[in-house]
């Protein structure tokens, strides 16, 4: 696999993007020092080229394996991962009070982009463990916390989240996984859970579910739901009636064991509370906005990994003439098309996705503007990122032409891995519906008007500005809209809005005196280029309901 860390640009937009030195002042963020984040970078750069990619095409071939005693990961997974434990990589970004180093979750984002553009499916398990390290330190108790977040944070157990039932799909309402009082404070967990990532493994002593479930006489939908904590092993050592009946057999993400997981089929898989009763939708909340930001995390990385290896082979590959000599293909002006579309939408990626998370560090420092700008940036970068992610992953291909087709090469690697990050921690369809219904009202409209006031501001390219206005004006109308046509522009809106708010991130990047040259071509390449192209959504955006129903449903 060919695999170099992207270290000059991570640290580039952690500074001139995220703002990290700003953040850094702060005594919560004290430990964040520039030599600091240096070493990090460096550090998991290191691990991640030694360690982890040397088993990305293994794992991609071999994947994980299902057994009557529990899933099998591939060789030499277990021993990478430990050394993952033993290098301390799961503490980055966690509170010192759990054992953690209290880095900002930003620098713990660019820790996750750098382990899974080495091996993008073996990266899941620490982003499902982050994922639970939140949901914990938010509403789990204090002995919860005590007891198990150590542990998570370590990596020495691993964490899932449960959601997703055969019946019920993104209707999280529709759950029927039950939880009967056991008189002692916990309660017998019953019921079936589909599509639950490294639900079962043999890279860990322990795994600790959280799971959705019902307590008796709950009220039908979402006001139902309580959050349960569920060990694989309980505290005692005793296997604790949870396991995997089964692994789907997907199309990418060979070596991330999607699990079937079957919850006390011996009437005896025990479970805690986190949280009140019927608070678990605030807690997988807390869970599923952490995970759709590593999901877009998830875009970089593939966008990044798929760029470097055409950028490889295209520097490599001779074929045809330019100026009457035998020529690489990365002297055709096509190949160059792609390359640098590819370079820059990676980088686009990145800005938008490091952004957001900046925005959890603000946050968590009290500022409210930026707590109102994460909820605004959220849905775009997990489906901005991941559409990112799979049109570079289909260039990559193409740039590798009929090789790109064949496994040897391992650019269809990425392409299969791709495709399931615009599905899974709510569609980017759902994203769009979330932005459209939800978002642009947040804060009466004013956090949709903050966004626009600071791209309109520092926007300088023409096409840009036009674009911005254009965002601000379909922005205006879906405010006032019916449901219906707030939902049929909403994905194009996304796209639009996504677009112009990468735009002014890459524009603030082109300023900065020490870009150097690579940067500056990627970013007029997208100000040139790529944001025109968005303005070309606005007809879709501003277009009524009506011409999506004006076939019954029976025609399609």
């Amino acid at each position: 696999m060919t695999f170099v860390p992207a270290i000059a640009d991570q640290r580039f937009v952690l500074d001139h993007v995220v703002g990290l030195d700003e953040i850094a002042r702060h005594e919560r963020f004290a430990a964040a020092s520039a030599d600091t984040v240096e070493a990090v970078l460096e550090g998991i750069g290191a691990f991640a080229e030694g360690e982890w990619a040397p088993l990305a095409t293994a794992g991609d071939r071999v994947g994980a394996r299902w057994t009557p005693k529990g899933v099998v990961m591939p060789e030499g997974y277990r021993a990478a991962y430990q050394a993952y434990v033993e290098g301390g990589w799961g503490t980055i970004g966690v509170d010192e009070r759990w054992g953690g180093q209290g880095l900002p979750f930003v620098v713990q984002a660019a820790v996750l982009e750098t382990l899974g553009t080495a091996n993008m499916g073996f990266a899941l398990a620490p982003i499902l463990t982050v994922g639970a390290i939140e949901a914990l330190a938010h509403h789990g108790t204090p002995e919860q916390q005590a007891t198990y977040l150590p542990r998570l944070a370590s990596g020495e157990w691993t964490g899932t989240m449960n959601l997703t039932e055969p019946q019920a799909g993104s209707d999280v309402g529709a759950l029927r996984t039950t939880a009967t009082p056991r008189g002692d404070g916990t309660y017998l967990i019953n019921g079936t859970k589909i599509f639950i990532s490294f639900g079962d493994h043999d890279l860990a002593d322990n795994i600790v579910h959280l799971v959705l479930a019902r307590t008796p006489d709950a009220p039908a939908g979402t006001r139902g739901i309580s959050l349960f904590l569920v060990p694989k092993v309980r505290l005692d050592g005793a296997l604790n009636d949870v396991r995997a009946v089964s692994i789907e057999h997907k199309l990418g993400l060979h070596a991330s064991p999607t699990c079937v997981l079957s919850f006390g089929d011996q009437g005896d898989c025990v479970g805690e509370l986190i949280g009140p009763e019927y608070g678990g939708m605030r807690a997988m909340f807390t869970m599923m906005n952490n995970a759709r930001l590593n999901v877009g995390v998830q875009g970089v990385q593939v966008a990044e990994g798929a760029t470097q290896k055409a950028a490889a082979y295209a520097r490599d590959r001779v074929q045809g003439a330019r100026d009457g000599a035998p020529a690489a293909i990365v002297e055709h002006a096509d190949v160059r098309r792609m390359l640098l579309r590819m370079k820059a939408q990676t980088m686009a990626a990145r800005a938008l996705v490091y952004y957001a998370c900046g925005q959890v560090d603000r946050a968590t420092l009290g500022d409210a503007k930026a707590r109102e700008r994460l909820e605004i940036m959220t849905p775009l970068a997990k489906a901005h990122a991941t559409d990112l992610g799979n049109e570079v992953a289909s260039l990559g291909v193409q740039v590798h032409g009929g090789m790109g087709y064949v496994e040897e090469t391992g650019a269809a690697q990425f392409f299969r891995d791709a495709r399931i990050t615009p599905i899974y921690e709510g569609t980017n369809g759902i994203q769009a519906a979330d932005l459209v219904g939800r978002k642009l009202s947040l804060a009466n409209g004013g956090a949709f008007a903050d966004l626009i006031a600071d791209l309109r501001r520092d926007a300088r390219h023409p096409a840009l500005v036009r674009l911005v206005d254009a965002c601000k004006a379909v922005g205006r109308r879906l405010q006032g809209a019916s449901a219906d046509d707030r939902q049929a522009a909403s994905y194009p809106f996304l796209t639009m809005l996504s677009v112009a708010s990468c735009g002014w991130l890459m524009e603030r990047q082109a300023s900065v005196p020490a870009a150097d040259a690579v940067k500056r071509a990627a970013c007029a390449f997208y100000l040139d280029q790529i944001v025109p192209e968005a303005l070309g959504l606005e007809a879709a955006a501003s277009a009524s309901a009506e011409v999506l129903y004006a076939l019954p449903a029976g025609a399609f």
